[in-house]
């Protein structure tokens, strides 16, 4: 029996890690298990995610007017709604991590439900039966798909968009976890795996937009979709592998419990009178909340102890304490603590809101700036024709130059003009890249006035190729790359320091919900334009030689200022935490990505 006793010695301690457990459930020790020999398993679970999920995106609206004979405005829908389902499931896929099922299953069961998603969409681009006969491009005979041929489709997307939100919501958490914090070592191997991170989303984008586009084009979309659906595999494959080498944390539970447990408690006793001490409302006591979690192995969240503020005094009620001899229950007494955390989250919500329009531009990219380019002149040489989705290289290539330029010539300067050691502040970056989003628009409208301009004076018929090169796009794809790269790491770094500690699932979560909305809200502007426009003088023609799609980028631009100006004045509003990180210098390990 003394074998099977704790090993409570100094230097045994150090050989297992406390907090985390191998995968029998013992403590994990230290030289087996985590590090990288780990993380690289997981990098590739996303390298083939974002393969896959960019390469179906990327070059949808073509396969869907092309091969579905779908209208211009109808496929734009498909695709943005299709890409906004997959990032709003990523809340869903973070609640089941954190309240059910851990990292690890959630992400080995959502990259199975994504396989057999990309597996349906293969069959049904190769079985002849689920999709129309083919005919030539905008012939007024072709026969749109039929209902059950979309609904196959259907089914295959929202397969792959749900597997995708599941995937994404976890996997860089669990990364993380391959890494203990309390060592040194281990630390700063954390934040270079968070740039790793960074890069392998860049290459299976790269990757996406380049060789996948160019298989599906020449080579057949089943042989581009079997391609994403072998890698998903294989990327399963490989993260099931890596299962004796991880290492496992505790469930923490899902902060959107916590909020709506919160609301639900103000609401109930809503009539009840706020003490006029605030030290009178309930809270924990941080002795003692320490004391049990050294003396437990249970499920355990660490708090930390929020000064009060006066702001949304409703939610106060929630910490009213009607009768302190009964058993507390969290969706009737909430620790003022908990009410501040969600003071906290609804005092980000201004800003929240006004990021979603970026994401809502940076959804043309995707769909009329893919369509455009299929009606320009995409030839290099005597012999090659750039596939029309591959133009989205150029926004990747974007993102990949202007990171590096920030951090050389930008940071810089900025620190010697305002004393940050990180450059601009969170809000200055996203402030930017909303700058960047309107002066896109405004040269995407410029760009198309000119396109009509050229196939008018050319007399181009339905479905002819317009005698301009289709670099006058990159423009567009350039300038919302660049203001992806600056709104994309700017929301990163102010959801993830501005969020409670106790609440830091909830970052990712609000980050991803405005990708997820500015996809949406790009469907429902394009629904009422084209409803508005109606089909005589439609701005979203399904010949674009005879709309107007320059109208409906100006109609952005104007959207996108407006909004700018709003996020100006909530941005001044705003007031960053108490000892926000980064704002002496220090780098919190809670967000290294970001460094």
């Amino acid at each position: 029996m003394v074998g099977l006793l704790p090993v409570t010695n100094a230097a045994a301690e150090t050989d297992v890690l406390l907090d985390a457990w191998d995968f029998k459930g013992r403590p994990a020790p230290r030289a087996s298990t985590g590090r990288w020999g780990a993380a690289a398993m997981i990098l590739v679970a996303e390298l083939n995610e974002r393969l896959t999920t960019l390469g179906i995106a990327v070059n949808l609206v073509t396969y869907l007017t092309a091969t579905m004979h779908l209208g211009n405005a109808e496929s734009a829908n498909v695709v943005t709604n299709f890409m906004g389902t997959s990032f709003m499931l990523c809340l869903l896929g973070g609640f089941v991590a954190d309240s059910f099922l851990g990292r690890y299953l959630t992400i080995a069961i959502f990259t199975a439900v994504q396989a057999s998603g990309v597996t349906i969409l293969t069959i049904s681009t190769a079985a002849p039966g689920l999709r129309p006969a083919t005919c030539p491009s905008n012939d007024a005979s072709c026969s749109r798909a039929t209902g059950p041929q979309l609904g196959v489709l259907y089914i295959a997307l929202y397969l792959t968009a749900l597997g995708t939100g599941g995937l994404k919501s976890s996997v860089s958490g669990f990364g993380s976890d391959q890494f203990d914090e309390t060592d040194r070592g281990e630390k700063n191997q954390m934040m270079r795996f968070f740039n790793w991170f960074f890069f392998f989303i860049s290459l299976g984008s790269l990757l996406a937009v380049t060789v996948l586009v160019y298989v599906q084009d020449n080579l057949g979309r089943p042989w581009g979709y079997g391609a994403c659906a072998a890698s998903i595999a294989a990327g399963l494959v490989i993260f099931l592998a890596g299962t004796r080498r991880y290492r496992f944390k505790k469930l923490a539970g899902s902060p959107l419990t916590q909020i709506a447990a919160v609301v639900v408690a103000a609401w109930r006793k809503r009539h009840l009178e706020l003490p006029a001490d605030p030290d009178m409302l309930y809270d924990i006591d941080v002795g003692k909340v320490a004391a049990a979690e050294e003396g437990s192995t249970k499920k355990s969240k660490r708090k930390e102890k929020l000064p009060h503020t006066d702001q949304f005094r409703f939610l106060d009620h929630a910490a009213i304490n009607e009768d302190p001899a009964a058993e507390p229950s969290k969706w009737r007494l909430a620790t003022r603590t908990d009410v501040e955390e969600v003071k906290t989250v609804v005092r980000m919500l201004p800003i929240w809101a006004t990021t979603i329009m970026f994401w809502t531009v940076y959804a043309q990219m995707t769909t009329f700036s893919v369509s455009q380019a299929t009606t320009m002149d995409r030839r290099i040489g005597p012999s090659f024709q750039i596939p029309a989705g591959s133009l989205t290289v150029f926004f990747v290539g974007s993102i990949l130059l202007t990171v590096p330029i920030y951090d050389r010539i930008v940071v810089p300067v900025a620190r010697r003009l305002n004393g940050n050691p990180h450059g601009l502040t969170p809000l200055q970056r996203i402030g930017v890249g909303l700058v960047l989003s309107v002066i896109a628009m405004a040269g995407a409208a410029a760009t198309e006035i000119r396109r009509l301009r050229v196939a008018r004076d050319a007399a181009v018929p339905a479905g002819g190729v317009v005698p301009m090169s289709v670099f006058w796009l990159i423009p567009q794809f350039f300038l919302v790359g660049a203001g992806e790269a600056f709104t994309y790491i700017g929301q990163l770094d102010f959801f993830l320091r501005e969020c409670p500690k106790g609440m830091k699932t909830m970052s990712t979560g609000l980050f991803l919900s405005t990708l997820s909305l500015g996809f949406f809200v790009s469907s429902a502007l394009v629904t009422c334009v084209h409803k508005v426009t109606g089909d005589r003088h439609a701005w979203i023609a399904d010949d674009l030689n005879k709309g107007r799609l320059d109208n409906f980028y100006w109609l952005l631009a104007v959207i996108c200022l407006v909004n700018l100006l709003v996020y100006l004045v909530a941005a001044r509003w705003y007031k960053y935490k108490a000892g926000r990180p980064g704002a002496d210098g220090s780098i919190n390990a809670d967000e290294p990505m970001l460094h």
